[in-house]
């Protein structure tokens, strides 16, 4: 239960601040935070990660409808497992910004932007809190998965030389 609670944080915590940057900020408007590194600004993206694949709603709607059922379906076999505890939170992470930006495609046909970064003259694409915790879980997925492949590797090779012995 911890897990969907993680989530729903998640999801509360990306909606609450895309709500307030909507009622605050006119789109395009900006407000530094680290000089001109990291800015919050008010942004709309109808595509995906980055902008890709603009204006494609319900393509986006159906994939994060299999993709958030994957994710529940897996989080109630991987949960029992008592060896693995970064796994249910990366997917809770993935669980909660995944439902987040569902919403506001659904809704609005478009996701509310508002974390920039820039690195001199680039502009890392403007993202949201949603965005960050799928990140994070991808990436503690990851850790997770060479976590678990460290842990059987030395095993296999234990075994592979028991039995040459």
């Amino acid at each position: 239960m911890w897990y969907y609670i993680l989530a729903l944080i998640a999801f509360l915590v990306d909606q609450g601040t895309k709500f307030m940057i909507a009622k605050q900020l006119e789109i395009g408007q900006e407000i530094p935070v680290i000089g001109n590194f990291f800015l919050i600004t008010s942004s709309r993206n109808n595509g995906a990660a980055f902008g890709i694949l603009p204006n494609q709603r319900w393509f986006f709607i159906i994939v994060t409808v299999f993709v958030v059922v994957a994710i529940i379906w897996y989080m109630q076999r991987v949960r029992k497992s008592s060896s693995r505890k970064l796994l249910p939170i990366a997917l809770s992470l993935v669980l909660g910004g995944a439902v987040g930006n569902f919403l506001d495609r659904a809704l609005n046909g478009e996701v509310v932007d508002f974390l920039m970064l820039n690195f001199g003259s680039y502009t890392f694409p403007i993202f949201n809190i949603a965005d960050s915790c799928i990140v994070i879980g991808v990436a503690l997925i990851i850790l997770d998965s060479l976590i678990d492949l460290n842990k059987t590797t030395p095993e296999s090779k234990s075994e592979e030389g028991n039995e040459i012995v």
